[in-house]
């Protein structure tokens, strides 16, 4: 049977079943293209070494291995040197890219089920290769590679070697952030049968030949099985937090970490066993970022998404720093970490960037610095999040409708230009952003369509409960109306 790449190579990955979709074939032929497009013109300029390479990585799913060879195999047969460090996490595989300056690929599908596997490619320094970076290129040409046939292995053809860098990994996180003087913390850790079962015995712990730290791990499903026998490694889903949650409790733990499939997303747990919000970490993160930055002399830039909590903007811009505002989407927010320097990035969906890791997102970076937060004073996480968390949300909403654009013409009519809105403002960077937030009752929501289902994604924020509930009936209601009920 024909694939068709278009529904493996999507806008920011690759992602699919395997093996219909995705097999050893499908990845020698992506490996071919990804040469040609991405890294072959990139070792042009100068005085490049005889041959380029590109640093290969893997998440724990059965379909792993065959794939990364295949890939490999095809990177090596256009003369491409193949570096592969095998186990890691998608942050892991950011950095090796990163320090040795080469291009790399991570073989994951983050956390869908067992039946899926991916590729997150990246140029040298872990910049992103996107659907505006080069994705499509190397898509459509994987695709003529797939219709006809692959060329023929060049004259010196690659070189593939296999190199560990877990621990120039986890001594590099912890060049970042020294939790050696912290108060001793016992914290729960659950990856959910995925990377960060490898990660964290490293980073946090001895595992890697590392000194011991002042932290008590507890484990939980640290077993690598990409089959996720316990629950799905989506933390994003408030059901795989219960267990988390639980063992915070029964261990009288400090807080819980909790990590998706490919470890490059962190989510929190207090002491109670409540969540941390995202915004909450990116406030508290990005706090300690921008002090270190005036402390050096610089002005701090933060980047933050344009449906994390208003608190981010409001105590970054308080601190004397620089916000920028963008788009939901890692490619999106990454590109505006580069281009504006910035010290650090949040987004709602618990990817944190840092411009010390290579403008890259990281999970467990992320995590040490709410450890170091914590663990430098008494009072309690619950006592923190307080702080940061000043406002209520809704959380992402997702509703399927039948004809998104009338429903989404139905909230603009309600609320854009009928008389009796009240003074807002409209924005459109990405979806329909309404705000009242400079009048009394302070409130705005965010409605975007999904780009691959008939869905409309609905966040709302308001500066009390009530009205932040309101709000929200009221657009869903709008939302989910019927064409005749309109």
């Amino acid at each position: 049977m024909p694939i068709d790449l278009t529904q493996l190579i999507k806008a920011y990955d690759v992602r699919g079943t395997v093996p219909d979709q995705f097999n050893p074939q499908v990845a020698r032929a992506i490996g071919a293209a990804f040469a040609r497009v991405v890294v072959l013109p990139e070792a042009i300029p100068g005085e490049p070494p005889a041959r380029p390479s590109v640093a290969v990585g893997r998440d724990m799913r059965d379909s792993g291995p065959e794939l990364v060879d295949a890939f490999a195999q095809g990177l090596a047969d256009a003369g491409v040197d193949v570096i592969r460090i095998g186990l890691c996490s998608t942050d892991g595989l950011y950095y090796a890219s990163g320090a040795l300056d080469i291009p790399g690929a991570m073989f994951t599908a983050s956390h869908n089920p067992a039946v899926y596997n991916g590729i997150k490619l990246c140029r040298a320094g872990a910049r992103p290769v996107g659907q505006d970076s080069g994705l499509v290129a190397v898509r459509e040409l994987a695709q003529e590679y797939l219709d006809g046939e692959l060329p023929a292995p060049v004259e010196g053809r690659g070189e593939i070697t296999d190199r560990d860098m877990l621990a120039d990994y986890a001594a590099f996180l912890r060049s970042l952030v020294d939790l050696r003087g912290i108060r001793p913390l016992k914290v729960v850790v659950d990856a959910g049968n995925g990377m960060g079962g490898y990660t964290a015995p490293a980073v946090l712990g001895t595992a890697a030949g590392l000194e011991a730290l002042p932290l008590d791990v507890v484990p939980l499903y640290f077993e690598l099985d990409g089959s996720f026998p316990n629950h799905e490694a989506n933390p994003l889903d408030p059901k795989n937090l219960v267990d988390l949650q639980a063992a915070v409790v029964e261990h009288d733990a400090d807080l819980g970490l909790a990590f998706d499939g490919d470890a490059d997303r962190c989510f929190v747990i207090d002491e109670h066993g409540d969540p941390v919000s995202p915004s909450a970490i990116t406030a508290l993160v990005g706090l300690r970022e921008v002090e270190r930055e005036k402390t050096a002399g610089r002005v701090p830039t933060i980047i933050h998404n344009l449906i994390t909590s208003r608190a981010v903007p409001d105590f970054m811009s308080a601190a004397g720093a620089k916000v920028v505002r963008t788009r939901v989407g890692h490619s999106f927010i990454k590109a505006q970490m580069a281009d504006n320097d910035a010290v650090f990035g949040g987004e709602h969906s618990a990817h944190y960037y840092f411009r010390d890791f290579f403008f890259a997102d990281t999970g467990m970076l992320a995590a040490m610095h709410v450890l170091a937060a914590l663990g430098g004073q008494e009072h309690p996480l619950s006592a923190l999040g307080e702080v940061y968390e000043p406002y209520t949300s809704s959380g992402e909403i997702n509703s399927e409708v039948a004809d998104v654009p009338a429903a989404r013409a139905r909230v603009v009519q309600a609320y854009v230009t009928e008389e009796g809105a009240g003074p807002v403002v409209v924005d459109e960077l990405d979806g329909l952003t309404v705000s009242h937030w400079d009048s009394h009752p302070q409130w705005w929501f965010n409605l975007r369509a999904s780009n691959t289902e008939p869905l409309l994604r609905l966040n709302v924020e308001a500066a009390d409960e009530d009205i932040m509930e309101k709000v929200r009936d009221d657009v869903l209601s709008l939302v989910r109306a019927t064409e005749n009920e309109s």
